[in-house]
């Protein structure tokens, strides 16, 4: 319940005013189609971002006849990410968190530019709200017709109608839950599996709950999710600035807007009028229902589609375009203030530092996955007992030791031992090549874990933990090693 505020003395309760509430109640939304520049790109991205979406999984890339030749594939039994050329192990995960560190710093610099830009270009919510409303479209009408058949009785012509509409919108919802899980297996072997009834269940578990959560959101919620449930148009008001450029309504030139009747009137007696017509094209195409002539706000997802209206209107009335359009808060405050405006400073200090953070991110990630080694080990030594006295008097530790083979083809690696003067390493189902090494076969894009057994012979001097280096080598010189400790009693 909202709050009062307390009566002012002599008043009486019925002039107590009520505190506005903090939710806005949900109106339906009728949305306009429109034609112009900005329309034109939409489309363009969303022929390519759900093209890429749906088609990729089928896109081969042959890595050899011992990988998978599916060309982005999150392969869970196998535990690999292939994405073209680059395959990425479990203990690899810093390059995911290296490509999200980057990909904020590409959405930072984004927004430093063209303010709310992913939002109404590339975000999902916006390309799938987008195909919804062309759907809608289709099958209701535009506007004023959707609007006139919501308002009537369910006919049967209605029904056939809104029908086709959230069938399609199933199918589409359907078809977005059935690409993801094709990310994770062999796409054209899921598929098969699917339409015959034989794929795992959690495929269709997955499918069940993205075409759920498609339907519902790209459907019904559509600007609720913008304004309620998305975190980032409250999270890029902190990081913009003056100098961003964003959909803004020229007020400076807008204002006093009257009607197109009235403004010519009021231009013969030489009243000064803005040329803003009060026409609420901008709103009408809105896919959030905002007012941009309102200012910036939460719900505005800077689509650019109030700019087409807008110059679709000044065309027909013989006005120059632009009364809407991309502007900075900078310029506009100039103008008000009688100044010449600037010219968009899009080179500044915030830009430069997230372009430099962008290309040293990039760098980094780029040197590391060309010069990774197609090769690991890693060992782990026994913690109880943390070493073993045998009965001739030697002490022997014991050690779980993993290779891991990152080559696409069966290589007999070298694991040896240093730091220790003497003693001798063993493992079994290894060859003991000498004293200190043995001699290891590793599968293609495999990892192998051994036992080890390091034993010293009795007498050994040297302090209780003693630093020692087991060093993996490849046949063809690339090597990598770990450090351990050795663990001896107390002399």
């Amino acid at each position: 319940m909202a709050d009062t505020a307390a009566p002012k003395p002599g008043s009486t309760t019925d002039e107590i005013p009520i505190e506005a509430p903090l939710y806005e109640k949900r109106r339906q939304l009728f949305v306009q189609s429109v034609k112009g520049r900005y329309r034109s790109i939409k489309w363009a991205v969303l022929v390519l971002t759900l093209g890429v979406y749906y088609l990729l999984p089928f896109v081969r890339w042959d890595r050899g006849p011992n990988a998978p030749d599916q060309a982005v594939l999150i392969d869970f039994p196998a535990r690999r990410f292939y994405f073209f050329f680059i395959e990425i192990w479990p203990q690899e995960v810093y390059y995911l968190t290296g490509l999200l560190v980057l990909a904020a710093f590409v959405l930072f610099l984004m927004n430093a530019l063209a303010g709310r830009v992913w939002c109404g270009y590339l975000c999902p919510q916006t390309v799938w709200t987008d195909l919804f409303l062309a759907v809608e479209r289709f099958f209701e009408g535009d506007r004023r017709e959707r609007t006139k058949l919501y308002q009537g009785r369910w006919t049967g012509n209605r029904i056939a109608r809104t029908g086709g509409k959230h069938f399609v919108w199933l199918m589409i919802a359907w078809w977005t839950g059935g690409a993801w899980v094709l990310y994770f297996a062999d796409a054209p072997t899921l598929v098969w599996q699917l339409a015959t009834l034989q794929a795992p269940l959690i495929a269709y578990i997955w499918i069940g709950i993205l075409t759920f959560t498609t339907y519902a959101l790209a459907g019904f919620l559509r600007e609720q999710v913008c304004t309620y449930m998305c975190p980032w148009p409250r999270i890029q008001a902190a990081l913009t600035d003056e100098h961003a450029l964003n959909v803004t309504y020229k007020v400076d030139r807008g204002e006093p807007r009257v009607s197109l009747k009235k403004s010519v009137a009021l231009r013969e007696t030489g009243e000064k009028v803005g040329d803003c017509v009060d026409c609420n094209q901008c709103v009408a195409v809105c896919p959030t229902g905002v007012d941009i002539r309102d200012g910036l706000q939460l719900g505005c997802v800077q689509c650019g589609l109030c700019i087409d209206a807008c110059n679709n209107v000044m065309d027909k009335i013989g006005r120059p375009q632009g009364l809407i359009g991309y502007d900075s808060e900078y310029n506009l405050e100039r103008r008000l203030a009688g100044e010449p405006e600037e010219k968009p400073k899009i080179v500044r200090a915030r830009t430069i530092l997230y372009v430099v953070l962008i290309l040293g991110i990039s760098a980094f990630m780029a040197f590391h996955l060309a010069t990774r080694s197609t090769l690991d080990v890693a060992a782990l030594h026994d913690r109880n007992p943390l070493f073993v006295q045998l009965s001739d008097g030697s002490i022997r530790n014991a050690y779980t030791v993993r290779l891991a083979n990152k080559a696409l083809e069966e290589r007999v690696f070298t694991l040896s031992l240093d730091g220790l003067p003497a003693g001798f390493v063993e493992a079994v189902g290894a060859e003991n090549v000498s004293a200190q090494s043995l001699s290891v076969a590793v599968g293609p894009a495999r990892t192998r874990e051994l036992r080890v057994l390091v034993t010293v012979p009795r007498g050994t001097d040297g302090p209780a933990s003693r630093e020692i280096v087991f060093t993996l080598a490849a046949p063809e010189g690339e090597s990598a090693f770990v450090r351990d400790h050795f663990m001896m009693p107390a002399n």
